[in-house]
Order: structure tokens, then C-alpha cells, then sequence
């Protein structure tokens, strides 16, 4: 059993940049980790995964470039850091695990609560 909680989001102006972070309770050595996003009205968008070992990343068309995923697993954290903001990626922000890395949403198995990322321009 993984559970997974997400914090440092909240209100940036265009341009800005937060980091994202997502703690683990639980070993999440043997899970890919993934960053979703759900903006209003809008369906779960896959935004980045990153393998077991960190060695491989993978990014949503719509942030390649500007947001970058990270792991430290003897933290038992994940990191998305997100630069060059614009107002399209205000959203509540989802981290996720799967055994493997997928870019669908029903592949992962377990999720946080959410958070707050506004865009404000």
C-alpha cells in the first residue's frame, strides 16, 4: 500500500516557476511515479512520469520543455518542477504510482489528493 500526498502548489504569475512535490508513505522504489493535471472542465491530462530508478523520464506535449520530473527515493519523494507557467496549466496537479509507466490514467494504481496550481496572468 502506497499513499501518496502532494504540496507546493498555490497562486504564480506567468512567467513564474513552483516546484511540486509528492511524499510517499511506503517503499515507492518499485513504482513508476507520474504527475496528472485536471484543469476545469477538462479531463485528467498526463503531464510526466519518471521510472523506478529515475533513468527515464517522459512528458505531455503541452510542458516538455518547461516542466522537468525528478525523483529522490531515499526520500520517498517526487518533484515536478514547473517553469515558464502560463495561465493553460492552472489545474489541480495529481501524483500518481504504477508498476509500469503508462501515459493513461486508469494505469496507475494509486493517487494523492491533489494540488492547487494557479496561473495568473
Amino acid at each position: 500500500q502506497v499513499q501518496l500526498v502532494e504540496s507546493g502548489g498555490g497562486l504564480v504569475q506567468v512567467g513564474g516557476s513552483l516546484r511540486l512535490s509528492c511524499g510517499a508513505s511506503g517503499r515507492t522504489l518499485g513504482y513508476v511515479m507520474a504527475w496528472f493535471r485536471r484543469a476545469p472542465g477538462k479531463e485528467r491530462e498526463f503531464v510526466a512520469a519518471i521510472t523506478q530508478s529515475g533513468g527515464s523520464t517522459v512528458y505531455g506535449d503541452s510542458v516538455r520543455g518547461r516542466f522537468t520530473v525528478s525523483r529522490d527515493n531515499a526520500k520517498n519523494t517526487v518533484y515536478l518542477q514547473m517553469n515558464s507557467l502560463k495561465p493553460e496549466d492552472t489545474a489541480v496537479y495529481y501524483c500518481a504510482a504504477a508498476l509500469l509507466i503508462s501515459l493513461r490514467d486508469n494505469d496507475y494504481h494509486y493517487w494523492g489528493q491533489g494540488t492547487q496550481v494557479t496561473v495568473s496572468s
